[in-house]
């Protein structure tokens, strides 16, 4: 969500940040709305004045006991014109809204320009993805041959992109929730959190994904949201506050489940646990100062890496270009973890700096002591990490010839003390 105010002082830095997201520019027709909507203030202004004059008139009339029939008649019609003017208005007000809340945030300077994944720049790699003496399986070939992970009794019940998962492999999905909190809350002074899985259209509007991502959604008959991810309770619990810049950064972290609709995915990962309408990930949010939330995005990344180096898995990290980022993002970085099944890495988590783009949206500001004004927050999320993508890491890198699959070893006393998982588990 963009501040009128800004563009107009900024019309040609607005345009190429559109420009960097492969968009028109669109400065000019913002600034007309916003100068139709000002006209129309401006205009019930002038008619307020107007009518608190004649109002005057009245009274000094009747006071002299004169008729004041003339300027009775001028004030209900200056009321009927302002009524309309008010109307007016608010509707301008409604359609510059509307324009400013279907654009994406514009990129950081430093994003790589690029119309897809193609333009995304690699960062840096860790860990060395395994050689096997066998060809290597996916996880769902993994899963079923192990008798552990059930796609048809899933899709009996809830039809596709749903998963079944018993005994070790259902402990090894909640073991790696309770390990990444464990890290996240012990180690980095995130606050563990328990959220709501339904949230209303305040919530989902102020992290981004409505009105434009509406179709990605589950909605409830009660008109609550499924939230896609935890990002957006935990983003909007400052939403509407006044902080104390001596809060910041706040830091939270939440283990939900997560639902998507999938609906722009026909086609992509059909098979197995990819890509889900039902999911689980550990979720990092941070409220931060503007001047900190680079930084911010960097030792949040490299929280969700200390995840996956501590589980021995291979994976680098790339920054996204302009045209791969989400709605909300100003810089995101992606951790991609290697998959030896697909023999290619895939996307477990997602790091984003929002800057003021949610809190605008959230109208959720600070006040450094002293300060007469207040600022918005910058907000940042990413996940730390998907449960689900994790445990079809643990599965493909850790899998034996024989079947079974070699568990990390920081997940062991998460396990029970269960080192492997095999077709007895």
């Amino acid at each position: 969500m963009f501040d009128p105010k800004w563009i107009r002082e900024n019309p040609a830095a607005f345009d190429a940040g559109l420009d960097k997201r492969g968009m028109a520019p669109g400065s000019a027709a913002i600034l007309d709305l916003d100068a139709g909507h000002r006209a129309l203030v401006t205009a019930l202004q002038e008619l307020q004045t107007r009518r608190n004059e004649a109002s005057k008139q009245i009274g000094a009339a009747k006071g002299r006991g004169e008729d004041a029939a003339a300027q009775i008649a001028e004030v209900a019609a200056i009321k009927a014109e302002m009524q309309a003017t008010e109307q007016a208005a608010q509707d301008a007000q409604a359609a510059l809204d509307k324009v400013l809340q279907g654009l994406p945030n514009l990129p950081a300077d430093d994003v790589p320009v690029g119309a897809d994944e193609a333009a995304n720049v690699e960062l840096r790699r860790h860990g060395t993805p395994p050689k096997f003496d066998f060809a290597p399986r996916q996880h769902f070939e993994i899963g079923e041959a192990l008798g552990l992970m059930d796609f048809e009794v899933a899709a009996k019940l809830s039809g596709s992109r749903f998963v079944v998962l018993r005994g070790a492999l259902a402990r090894l999905e909640r073991a790696l929730a309770q390990f990444m909190l464990d890290i996240h809350t012990g180690e980095f002074g995130y606050t563990e959190t328990s959220v709501p899985i339904l949230v209303r259209d305040d919530a989902v509007f102020g992290t981004g994904q409505l009105p434009k991502f509406a179709a990605d959604l589950f909605v409830t008959t009660t008109g609550h949201w499924l939230i896609p991810t935890a990002e957006i309770p935990l983003t909007n619990l400052v939403a509407g506050d006044i902080l104390d810049a001596a809060e910041l950064p706040i830091r939270v972290t939440a283990h939900s489940p997560c639902f998507r609709s999938e609906a722009g995915a026909a086609g992509k990962d059909t098979r197995g646990m990819l890509r889900q309408h039902q999911f689980y990930k550990v979720e990092l949010v941070s409220v931060a100062h503007p001047d900190h939330s680079d930084a911010e995005l960097d030792r949040m990344t490299a929280c969700a890496e200390e995840v996956l180096k501590r589980l021995d898995l291979p994976y680098r990290v790339v920054v996204l270009a302009t045209g791969d980022m989400g709605f909300a993002a100003r810089k995101t970085h992606d951790i991609e973890v290697w998959l030896p099944g697909q023999d290619t890495y895939r996307e477990i988590s997602s790091c984003s700096n929002c800057g003021d783009f949610q809190a605008r949206r959230m109208k959720t500001r600070f006040r450094s002591e002293g300060a007469k004004g207040t600022q918005h927050v910058h907000t940042l999320n990413g996940s730390g990490v998907a449960i689900g993508r994790a445990l079809i890491a643990v599965l493909e890198n850790g899998q034996q010839a024989d079947g079974s699959v070699v568990l990390p070893e920081a997940l062991v006393p998460y396990m029970g003390g269960m080192t492997r998982i095999g077709a007895d588990g």
